[in-house]
């Protein structure tokens, strides 16, 4: 079995083990990876795919998106709004959902080509400087300003906790905010912690070098 497809399976096996409550959707990070190493795991019938740049995913995937119908794509990285109407066209989530100018350009643009994405709101549970993301204090009128006003299709609430510091209590507080606003999508946990974040109920885990490797 291909290397790649391996490490996959042996993640499943692991979440599996763990029993989780809701489905686990595995988003494989192939971000700076090239289609060599994509393509044996589209081959194997993953459907899930993680990018944080705008024209790397449209070099990559508007081909295989073509081929593949089914291929789901999830922006994962910080959005610049100048980028928006192409992010629209390839990407079919956006987990980075994280200030109104940004999320009133999501409308705009995906509007005008009669798409409709789901979105996840990108929450600063650190609250640390360097980050995007909402912060706690301010979601309330955020969250009411895109789903009321704007009619976004937001699904859930994503997180990257300070690197630093033990990830439990942040997903133990991102789970209860996500309650509090009744959604039942929620991405967090990446390689290092994405059994961690699913024992606090997160459905979007986003792996990258668990499955592809190293990065060069």
């Amino acid at each position: 079995m291909n290397t790649i497809v391996d490490s996959f399976e042996k993640i499943k096996l692991k979440i599996s083990s763990l029993k989780p409550i809701k489905p686990v959707n595995i988003i494989a990070v192939s971000k700076t990876f090239t289609l060599d190493h994509i393509n044996p795991l589209v081959n194997h019938g993953h459907l899930h795919f993680g990018e944080n740049k705008v024209q790397e995913a449209i070099a990559k995937w508007s081909n295989l998106k073509k081929e593949n119908q089914n291929l789901k794509l999830h922006m994962i990285g910080k959005l610049q709004t100048n980028k928006v109407k192409f992010a629209v066209k390839i990407f079919d989530f956006i987990h980075s959902v994280d200030n109104l100018k940004l999320a009133k350009k999501i409308k705009s643009e995906q509007d005008k080509i009669n798409r409709n994405l789901k979105l996840f709101i990108q929450v600063n549970i650190g609250n640390e400087k360097q980050k995007n993301g909402i912060l706690e204090t301010e979601l309330d009128d955020f969250y009411h300003q895109i789903t009321k006003d704007l009619k976004l299709d937001v699904i859930g609430l994503m997180c990257i906790p300070p690197i630093n510091d033990a990830s439990g209590k942040y997903f133990k507080t991102m789970k209860q905010l996500n309650q509090k606003f009744n959604f039942h999508k929620l991405s967090m946990g990446m390689s290092s912690d994405y059994l961690n974040a699913i024992k606090f109920g997160s459905t979007h885990v986003r792996i990258g070098t668990k499955i592809f490797g190293i990065r060069d």
